[in-house]
């Protein structure tokens, strides 16, 4: 068992929280992959989860978890927004757009053309 690893949910979530505050994305994604396992059934771990891989660009690893949050929950307009987002990045603007849209119909923003 690692430092990343001990403690209960609510201490690694805080913990993961504090890394990601201070931009240190992977070792944030580390704590927060086995905590998203631990808790499926919520969203929150595997939103920040994926908002860490985005920032770390590990991009197919934050499409994963962003598919798996939008499968939760599929009007979080945030996921949908970093779900297009991180296809953009990809460059796959086509796959992108839908998330997109979306994102803007749920929160009432002005779609993009």
């Amino acid at each position: 068992m690692t430092y990343y690893d001990h403690g209960t949910a609510a201490e690694r979530w805080e913990r993961a929280r504090q890394f990601f505050d201070a931009k240190e994305y992977a070792t944030a994604a580390r704590i927060l992959h086995a905590l998203a396992d631990e808790v499926p059934e919520q969203v929150a771990p595997r939103l920040l989860l994926a908002r860490a891989y985005y920032h770390s660009a590990q991009l197919l690893r934050a499409e994963t978890e962003l598919l798996k949050v939008v499968a939760l929950d599929p009007v979080e307009s945030y996921a949908r927004l970093m779900l297009g987002r991180t296809l953009e990045r990809q460059g796959r603007q086509a796959d992108a757009a839908p998330h997109l849209r979306m994102a803007a119909a749920l929160t009432g923003d002005a779609v993009q053309a």
